[in-house]
């Protein structure tokens, strides 16, 4: 609620994010995009292996598959020689072998796509797994930072890190994980092979590996920054099609259709201009690297021909190299491409470390008491308190609100109204001075129990998505139907709730899309109404409602502050008339402060105020 308080001009500050919701002021050779690169790539690694924890018993199950799956891979090529070798030229053919062979190679392929598809399968619920106590962690997390970590980032990012970066981490750990094991040990495993087969065409063959580092080295600088301004380019589509399709009434209303294509087809132009070079440029691989394997398998013909008219090795031997050259140079490619993956996941549990790194709101001290049946007497004693340490936003405040009165707090926009009960709540902790709920310190008290003794309504009311009566009964989740039911009748929300289809079943949109401001605003009062809190804060609370609504609400208003302290912030003076201590505050000072009648007959500031808004309604 510090969004009307915080006075940030120029350089300063951005305005801080209301607690309410309130604004304070496909293969180997197919590349990503440049991977975000981590700050600190092996501890966050570590730090993220650490999330495993029973799932590594899982893990090296999955292991023993991939071994296993490698060795019959492994053993596929050599198999397929020895069929070759059975039917040679100028030999018998023998039948047996062959037979064999084709059996052996039949069961292998089959065992092979078992294997692959118990690697997937497993891996997929501990992918899964990890990234739900990732996210629960993280989501946690989110309740139990203070409200000023939330000033300083917007929900889009925040939602980026819930939603964006912890997919990037089930991404990585879906598909790299297996894929770097299995990669390591058939490259490893290849070489071996290739080695007992013949030392000479594993020379041979292992010429075009400089090739293949050099060609996907080069193409990767070209296509990194392409891909980072085609990302960029895609954020910017992205963005006004979100900005035109929230405002769409606006652009209707300004007759800005024509304007908004136009915009969109500039943006649209732009990335296609960017995205077709990336992919040019990402297309060059694959005809690049079938020149080069070409290349590596003609080294393979000519060399093993020479071996094989020598009878230093057999045309088998030849054609199992065919395959395991080909082997060899898939896992290079594949393990380039996780490498980019593995960067990008790890990058994004990096974002998400931050946040659960983030201090805490601080933890109630040990004698900390529970507020029960508060009184509601309040009294700021030089209370003094800014967003930033070097902007003072309150200013040596000191006053008394006795318990049932009503307090009015006005003054124009960012003066420091909204922080003061900011403060009186403990969403932000007093710089200087002390804030007393019944002769006690509210520090002394636990925060729980504390915010338990208010009720809200806010200016901008939110509404989650659910019924109309799971809506009110957000205020008190025990309450019966028949409560929730006249909760709504003292909100005056009965009379609308009633006209719906479904009445107190009706299904919301979110944040209340299907209602008008004022029935929104309506049921957060009837939330208010059946908390029953102790003290009231209205923040605005009839802005948004009608001259004959208004005169409904007032009523109920006074109805339920009835014995309760309030707080009222006001700019429609004449809803706090009766108040019982009207203050006016203005740069974080309260310059005037009495009841109507005593402030009217000082003809100050508070008199202006009064005597300039309804001056300016008996001229409209």
């Amino acid at each position: 609620m510090a969004g009307k308080t915080n006075g940030y001009k120029g350089n300063q500050a951005p305005a801080p994010i209301l607690p309410m919701g309130r604004p304070g002021g496909g293969g180997a050779a197919r590349f990503r995009g440049p991977a975000e690169k981590p700050k600190n790539f092996k501890g966050t690694l570590n730090r993220l292996w650490a999330y495993f924890g029973k799932e590594r018993n899982w893990l090296s199950i999955i292991l023993v598959f991939i071994v296993a799956d490698s060795i019959l891979t492994l053993c596929i090529p050599y198999f397929i020689g020895r069929a070759v070798d059975a039917m040679s030229p100028g030999r018998k053919v023998n039948f047996n072998l062959l037979e064999i062979m084709i059996f052996v190679l039949a069961a292998a392929y089959i065992a092979d796509a078992v294997l692959t598809f118990l690697q997937g399968w497993l891996m997929a619920g501990v992918s899964q797994r990890i990234v739900r106590r990732l996210r629960s962690h993280l989501f946690q997390k989110l309740q139990k930072l203070p409200v000023a970590f939330f000033d300083a980032r917007t929900h889009s990012e925040l939602m980026s890190r819930l939603s964006n970066d912890i997919d990037n981490v089930s991404n990585t750990i879906s598909q790299s994980t297996t894929q770097l094991m299995s990669g390591v040990i058939a490259l490893v495993g290849t070489l071996i092979m290739m080695i007992i087969l013949s030392p000479v065409l594993t020379i041979a063959s292992l010429c075009t590996v400089p090739l293949v580092f050099l060609l996907t080295r080069t193409i990767a600088k070209r296509t990194s920054v392409l891909f980072k301004n085609n990302q960029a380019e895609l954020g910017r589509l992205n963005g006004h099609i979100e900005e035109t399709i929230s405002g769409i009434e606006v652009v209707k209303a300004f007759n800005h259709e024509e304007k908004a294509i136009q915009e969109f087809e500039e943006v649209n132009q732009s990335l296609l201009k960017v995205g077709l070079r990336a992919q040019i440029w990402t297309g060059f691989l694959m005809p690049l690297m079938n020149v080069i394997n070409n290349f590596g398998f003609a080294m393979i013909a000519v060399v093993g021909g020479v071996l094989a008219l020598n009878n230093m090795i057999t045309v088998g031997v030849i054609a199992s190299f065919l395959t395991y050259s080909r082997q060899f140079v898939q896992p290079l490619n594949n393990l380039a491409n996780i490498f980019n993956v593995l960067q990008s996941g790890v990058a994004g549990a990096e974002r998400v470390f931050e946040i659960l790194d983030e201090k805490e709101e601080p933890d109630d001290s040990k004698d900390a008491a529970t507020l029960q049946d508060p009184k509601g007497h309040v009294v700021f004693e030089h209370v003094s308190f800014g967003y930033r340490e070097d902007v003072p936003i309150i200013k040596n405040i000191s006053f008394e609100a006795k318990p049932g009165t009503r307090t009015a707090l006005v003054g124009p926009t960012g003066a420091g109204k909204t922080t003061i009960v900011n403060l009186l709540t403990r969403f932000y902790d007093v710089t200087e001075g002390r804030i007393f709920i019944d002769g006690k310190d509210i520090r002394a008290y636990t925060r729980d129990s504390l915010r338990r003794s208010f009720g809200f309504v806010l200016q901008d009311t939110y509404l989650f998505s659910g019924t109309i009566k799971e809506n009110i009964k957000y205020g008190n989740p025990e309450a019966t139907d028949e409560e929730v039911e006249e909760a709504a009748r003292l909100a005056h929300a009965d009379i609308f709730i009633n006209r719906m289809p479904d009445k107190y079943e009706t299904v919301l949109s979110e944040n209340g899309g299907n209602l008008s401001q004022g029935q929104r605003q309506l049921l957060a009062i009837a939330r208010v109404f059946l908390a029953k809190p102790a003290l009231l804060i209205l923040d605005e609370a009839t802005s948004s409602i009608d001259t004959r609504t208004e005169r409904y609400i007032q009523d109920a208003l006074l109805s339920i502050m009835e014995g309760r302290t309030s707080f009222i912030i006001a700019h429609r003076l004449n809803t706090i008339r009766d108040a019982d201590n009207i203050m006016v505050i203005d740069h974080g000072q309260i310059i005037e402060q009495g009841n109507h009648d005593e402030l009217m007959a000082r003809r100050g500031s508070y008199y202006h105020m009064f005597y300039n808004q309804f001056k300016n309604v008996e001229e409209a």
